[in-house]
């Protein structure tokens, strides 16, 4: 039996051949440094499987607008139309989600993390197993390393959101609880 992500490619291979030629061509460059399974293996790369299809299309919108600067973003988002957007956003929506860190985990780190991400109701935006929705991002199984960037930049303001709600979340963190909430965050399923 094929997976769906399988399945889908097959289907549009047969059903619309040029395109998902091109498409596929002009997706490896992302799946090199995004993971070509939905899990990145490069430091402070995020792993795009199981983002929901409308968050990667803002934040690739973003790019090509340059209104998030990460240099290689956004000269890869430059001439892409709006439609180009779209069928990136939903062919990397079909990538599996990434797996938690391996092996054992803290036991204190991970409750003191889960308690921070209650505290500071990550579990409301991001859904109570934190797989994401709509235009917000899963976090669960991230890279521990691009989390701890990710939410360094966004207590600094180096990051800037399409709107301030994370900034405003980080605000009151305190620096020393960062590395204790990224790590639990990669450890969650």
């Amino acid at each position: 039996m094929l997976k769906l992500p399988a399945a889908l490619a097959l289907f549009c291979a047969i059903a619309f051949p040029a395109f998902a030629e091109s498409l596929q061509e002009r997706m490896a460059p992302c799946l090199a440094c995004h993971g070509e399974k939905g899990q990145s293996e490069n430091p402070e790369v995020p792993s795009l499987g199981g983002q929901p299809a409308y968050y990667m299309l803002i934040q690739l919108y973003l790019f090509r607008e340059k209104q998030r600067k990460i240099d290689v973003m956004v000269e890869m988002a430059k001439g892409l139309t709006d439609d180009d957007l779209r069928k990136f956003s939903d062919s990397l929506a079909v990538l599996p989600p990434p797996k938690p860190e391996d092996g054992p985990a803290d036991a204190a780190r991970m409750e003191h993390g889960k308690a921070l991400a209650q505290q500071y109701h990550c579990n409301v935006c991001h859904q109570g197993d934190l797989s994401g929705v709509n235009n917000v991002p899963r976090l669960a199984a991230q890279r521990e390393d691009y989390l701890l960037k990710a939410l360094r930049e966004y207590k600094s303001n180096a990051r800037v959101g399409y709107e301030p709600t994370m900034q405003e979340v980080m605000g009151p963190v305190k620096e020393g609880d960062i590395p204790d909430l990224a790590y639990a965050i990669a450890r969650m399923k």
